[in-house]
């Protein structure tokens, strides 16, 4: 059996990578344009306003990137910092608990984007196609040759 989920394990990555990064673009477009609830209750964020507005341009461009599977390690380190940043400026001084200061999606998005950053995109993302472009022409390049300036 331990085979078997080994196997499957890069692409279970995949499809976890896939979901949190449409979960995390979501809130990005609804604090952007408004849809799915928008921010807050309806409506959007201000423009230019900091740090909300910021915070969902990341939450929006950095899990599009992250459900391709572009950019993994480091969209997922900018994302996972930009929820620690948000759960300890925002939600933090409320209360001491997340369940108590309604910060569960910050420190969820933050751990499994930091999960992200040390596995990988996993199987089915344009990480995975250009490492193997990258890898294919290292290995068709004559080894021990001098390169010409």
């Amino acid at each position: 059996m331990s085979g078997r989920l080994n196997r499957a394990q890069p692409y279970a990555l995949g499809l976890f990578r896939i979901v949190i990064g449409l979960l995390f673009a979501c809130h990005g477009a609804a604090s952007l344009f408004g849809v799915l609830g928008g921010a807050m209750g309806g409506g959007t964020v201000p423009t230019g306003a900091w740090p909300g507005w910021y915070a969902a341009v990341i939450q929006l461009v950095g899990g599009g990137l992250v459900l391709l599977g572009l950019g993994t390690r480091f969209v997922a380190f900018v994302a996972s910092g930009s929820m620690a940043y948000a759960y300890f400026t925002v939600h933090q001084p409320e209360a001491l608990w997340p369940l108590q200061n309604g910060g569960e999606a910050s420190v969820l998005f933050c751990w499994t984007m930091l999960l992200l950053v040390f596995t990988g995109s996993g199987a089915l993302g344009l990480d995975r196609l250009f490492a193997g472009r990258g890898e294919r022409a290292e290995e068709s390049a004559p080894a021990g040759e001098a390169v010409p300036a």
